[in-house]
């Protein structure tokens, strides 16, 4: 099935591309990270397309959809920008994908290619273009704790392997919950529509923290100078993503989704508040790195790189952005994902 994917997406690339091979040819560990590097930002362009399409800008560059008034008018609570930088974020990782699978292919190597599980049924919402999809905005469990992490002064997760951070919006870790109007009945109550802008407030940092910790985590595994470069010069744009999200993410105003019973908590009333949950506290806290004997530093968290592509995964799956695809999909993610973590740095592969 890999094989045959991969396959199909180098027979749809330019041969232009596939003929220049002057730099030299890319290693099998540096062809796999950039693999899946690629195949992330492809899974990551397909939902920010959803989003752009109910709330951002549709435009030449992010064409699409028509919007959703009621819904971008519930985002814009958390930001009156929030639309733009939807569409903006949308722009940057479909390039990302783009840029990422055209070099593979300008090295001989294969591109990524998800197109056959483009199979998903999306919102029906007004607004939505109806397209198939690879990924489901609208089953999400999320994990929030990524808020406490970058505010705790004393632990990081490369160090403390099994401190549990709390998590910033407890509920969104319990259930399945809609980050888009899944149809027009969404759009009302008040309460519910504001509580489904509310989660797309918390999924977009939540998944853009984890770019920020994929590119600098698999870096270090990469053999060519130039890969280096490549991934660690798109990594720091994805830590952009998150702070601006996480910025936003603290304006979600405090609700239960009276058809459901998902809480967003005052994060700066008890329980909550303190440092630990401050809402303008948008810059990583310093902390322990590389070992508890020399300074807290200020740190993308966590970087260690073992089994980082698998755990990026799982992470994902965990969260319900693919409930609805078959057994195949996850099978060819997981080997993405095995390869790119049996990259070595000096590793010598052909």
């Amino acid at each position: 099935m890999k094989q045959a994917l991969l396959a199909a997406g180098a027979a749809g690339a330019p041969a232009s591309l596939l003929a220049d091979n002057r730099s030299g040819r890319l290693s099998k560990g540096d062809a796999a990270l950039l693999r899946f590097a690629a195949a992330a930002e492809i899974l990551e362009s397909d939902f920010w397309i959803q989003y752009n399409e109910l709330g951002g800008i549709q435009d030449s560059e992010v064409p699409g959809g028509s919007g959703s008034p009621t819904y971008t008018a519930k985002l814009a609570v958390l930001d009156s920008d929030f639309s733009q930088y939807i569409h903006d974020n949308t722009d940057d990782e479909i390039t990302h994908f783009t840029f990422l699978n055209a070099y593979l292919t300008s090295k001989g190597a294969a591109p990524a290619n998800l197109e056959q599980f483009r199979t998903l049924t999306g919102s029906t919402a007004t607004g939505s273009s109806g397209k198939p999809r690879l990924t489901n905005l609208m089953q999400l469990t999320l994990d929030t704790s990524w808020w406490t992490r970058y505010r705790s002064s004393l632990n990081n997760p490369d160090l403390d392997p099994n401190f549990v951070f709390p998590q910033a919006v407890p509920d969104l870790a319990k259930g399945q919950f809609p980050a888009i109007p899944r149809t027009d009945a969404d759009l009302m109550p008040d309460d519910h529509i504001q509580a489904i802008a509310n989660t797309a407030g918390f999924h977009m940092p939540t998944i853009e923290q984890g770019g920020s910790s994929l590119y600098p985590s698999m870096a270090q595994r990469a053999q060519s100078v130039e890969v280096l470069r490549i991934l660690i010069s798109i990594g720091p744009t994805e830590t952009m993503h998150f702070q601006t999200w996480s910025d936003k993410a603290g304006n979600a105003p405090p609700l239960t989704d009276s058809t459901n019973g998902l809480v967003f908590p005052d994060l700066n009333a008890p329980p909550f508040g303190g440092e630990t949950f401050q809402t303008n506290l948008i810059m990583p806290e310093p902390c322990p790195f590389l070992s508890r004997s020399l300074p807290p530093c200020s740190v993308i968290r966590p970087t260690q790189t073992e089994g980082v592509a698998m755990g990026v995964v799982k992470f994902l799956t965990a969260m319900g952005l693919f409930i609805g695809q078959p057994k195949a999909f996850f099978e060819l993610l997981q080997d993405l994902a095995m390869e790119a973590d049996a990259a070595k740095r000096g590793g010598g592969d052909d």
